[in-house]
């Protein structure tokens, strides 16, 4: 059993709807924090969009994130699995962007993670816009370049945007390739679709050895078989996890900024995170949710959902002292 401190609140003690929400209803532990040095896992709010070039928004998802996940409850519907007694988690709060400056931004970002990982503690992260995963590899990556495994409709490996800027939330895995974070052999993207203005990102996946599956191939292929490839292409070694929400048809997730039409059902994007058990995975993320473009909450809902099926794995893995 961990640390008592660090369990969340029952919604059969203090009802959901009450009390200042924090993600899955956990302690907030800020990075100053005497308890800081016990904890195994800590989520993290990145509430950043500077990086958008069409709808705006994923800057207010970490609030409405942890709005919603007052409905999680402590233990997984199917395995059983209740990671709050498995490892000590706890909210982290908020990095603090500076809405104004895209580069003083991403070095406060990578400033705060450098403190959670010299804690020890696994990152798992709520987005803020795709941009928001560049930063946080350049501190988890310091010591070697890492595997990943991307959900998205999007590849982001584009050079540049309007004219020669580098950085957007469609350029973020370029740059990440370009500086030596990513091991572009291991990393897979998965869910690819949608029109586009030409080839140059499949074209540079292709010359460096990235793995691309389209949605066609992961319809018609399956969850199972699609992750089974994910899996083995990051291998054994450090690997962090990318999900945009944008990877799930907007009829299951309208509140994002640069929906596709075409991909998977709910039930099948929480499908391929339970896959990712065994993955060496030291970080995760979940960008894109925008709640100007869902106000129901439940692009949200679905979203802190698949927090906790990251949350699951990364907890049985950490358990286990595999990472």
């Amino acid at each position: 059993m961990t640390d008592p401190f660090f369990q969340p609140i029952s919604g059969f003690d203090l009802p959901r709807f009450a009390g200042v929400p924090s993600f899955m209803r956990l302690p907030h532990v800020p990075l100053d924090h005497d308890r800081l040095g016990d904890l195994q896992i800590g989520l993290i709010g990145v509430p950043w969009d500077s990086g958008t070039t069409n709808r705006p928004g994923p800057r207010h998802g970490p609030r409405q994130l942890r709005d919603l996940s007052t409905m999680i409850r402590a233990g997984h519907g199917v395995t059983g699995f209740r990671p709050f007694e498995a490892v000590n988690c706890a909210d982290l709060g908020d990095v603090a962007p500076n809405p104004a400056d895209i580069s003083d931004s991403m070095a406060r970002i990578t400033a705060f993670y450098d403190q959670v990982r010299g804690a020890g503690i696994l990152p798992l992260t709520a987005g803020g816009d795709h941009l928001s995963t560049l930063p946080i590899l350049r501190s988890l990556a310091k010591d070697a370049p890492l595997g990943m495994i991307h959900f998205d409709s999007h590849t982001d490996l584009f050079h540049s945007y309007f004219g020669g800027q580098m950085y957007t939330h469609g350029t973020p895995f370029r740059r990440a390739v370009e500086e030596g974070l990513l091991d572009p052999k291991r990393v897979c993207m998965i869910g690819i679709r949608g029109t586009a203005y030409d080839t140059e990102d499949r074209d540079f996946a292709e010359s460096v050895g990235i793995r691309v599956i389209p949605i066609e191939e992961f319809h018609a292929r399956g969850p199972d078989d699609v992750m089974e490839e994910a899996r083995g292409i990051a291998g054994s070694a450090p690997t962090y996890v990318s999900y945009d929400i944008d990877f799930v048809d907007p009829a299951f997730a309208p509140g994002t900024g640069t929906p596709e039409v075409g991909g998977p059902n709910s039930f099948q994007a929480l499908q391929v995170v339970r896959l990712l058990e065994g993955v060496n995975m030291v970080g995760a993320d979940l960008v894109e949710v925008s709640p100007p473009f869902d106000p129901s909450g439940n692009t949200a809902y679905l979203g802190v959902s698949i927090l906790f099926e990251l949350l699951c794995v990364m907890a049985r893995a950490r358990a286990d002292g595999r990472v």
